[in-house]
């Protein structure tokens, strides 16, 4: 096999290593975002109250790995023009794990999303917040029902 090919094979299974690993951001997106309760409801129940306030907040957004991949293939590309012979092999892989990396980074940071965390006064005297990604009509003040996660007036 020709040197090159050997570069090639090894460029080619970094990025798709890195492109692999950097989609696994921790999440599981197949369920809503949970609420998260500072009384002693069940997150499956439901309950009244008042919206006592609602903050914006911005999270960082799923990646494909496509930023990964293109990262990595510049990354490799460009490690390769560093050095001569075992250095050369090293920089170009050094390059496209590196390139992985950042492309990932500005793949998420593209995509940022919008969370609302809501408030709510319970009617037992507890406190609830929930976290959806739209406010919809709902104010400081309006009486809700939370019912499995999600907050609607009533």
């Amino acid at each position: 096999m020709s040197k090159h090919l050997i570069k090639a094979a090894t460029i080619l299974a970094t990025v798709t290593l890195m492109g692999a690993c950097a989609t696994n951001d921790g999440r599981n997106d197949d369920y809503p975002l949970m609420s998260e309760s500072q009384s002693q409801s069940h997150p499956y129940s439901v309950a009244y109250g008042v919206i006592d306030s609602i903050q914006v907040s911005h999270a960082e957004g799923k990646t494909t790995g496509a930023g990964a991949v293109v990262g990595g293939v510049v990354g490799g590309i460009l490690g390769n023009q560093i050095g001569g012979g075992v250095g050369n092999t090293a920089a170009t892989v050094a390059g496209a794990a590196g390139g992985a990396l950042v492309g990932n980074r500005v793949e998420r940071s593209r995509k940022t999303e919008e969370v609302y965390q809501i408030g709510v006064r319970l009617r037992d005297g507890g406190y609830q917040t929930v976290s959806q990604s739209d406010v919809g009509n709902l104010h400081i003040g309006d009486r809700v029902q939370i019912e499995n996660g999600h907050i609607r007036r009533y």
